[in-house]
């Protein structure tokens, strides 16, 4: 019965019903196969990509962290420096760095004359992050040198520097993602998520950050 009303089709017909259940096998087998790409995403674990020496050095920094740095004074500014260049931090003169800052990994982070960075900042310094002269880094930014890539199933560790250049004031609660340079004598507003490098002497807001307006100084 079937064999004779298939041939009654026109060859036309045909053609157009084994096309169409080619493709819905197709998307059957394409499901199926996504289903299972989804449940094999995960079956190897992730490795971390920082040296044994990057993992010993940060532990021995989080006992100090917590029994030397954190519980600290807040005007002892000089014995912060001491204990951050005691890490390998390039720490200049005039550094004010308060005691509830935390830093990952002290030999990656390079500040230069006067620069600050403020109470509760984490400075997540996977890569370098370099602070210029009289630049401010407002309490609870998160400087974030570090991402993974989400296209690999493992979510390899990426990282790119970052670069305050000198004059710049990062307000309050803000986020500087990945390979972010912050232009000389730019002002990133407070709770501001900057994606993208920011121009000399603007000010930028939002997230993501957009220039507001110029810096001009009176």
């Amino acid at each position: 019965m079937f064999t004779d009303n298939w041939f009654n089709i026109e060859t036309k017909n045909r053609v157009n019903i084994v096309l169409f259940i080619c493709i819905c096998f197709q998307a059957k087998f394409s499901e199926i196969g996504i289903k299972m790409d989804k449940n094999q995403l995960f079956t190897e674990p992730p490795k971390s990509s920082l040296s044994f020496w990057n993992k010993s050095l940060r532990a021995i920094w989080s006992i100090v962290w917590i029994l030397l740095f954190r519980p600290s004074p807040r005007p002892f500014f000089g014995w912060r420096r001491f204990l951050l260049r005691l890490f390998g931090a390039k720490i200049a003169k005039g550094v004010r760095v308060y005691s509830s800052t935390k830093i990952f990994y002290p030999p990656n982070l390079i500040m230069e004359t006067f620069s600050s960075l403020g109470p509760d900042v984490d400075c997540y310094c996977v890569d370098k992050i370099v602070i210029g002269q009289y630049a401010i880094v407002s309490q609870y930014s998160f400087l974030c040198t570090g991402s993974h890539d989400y296209q690999k199933p493992n979510l390899p560790l990426i990282t790119t520097p970052i670069k305050i250049e000198r004059q710049a004031w990062i307000a309050a609660d803000s986020f500087i993602a990945p390979g972010v340079t912050i232009g000389e004598g730019a002002v990133v507003g407070a709770r501001s998520s900057v994606y993208h490098d920011v121009p000399s002497w603007v000010v930028v807001v939002g997230n993501p950050a957009t220039k507001l307006k110029d810096r001009i100084i009176e």
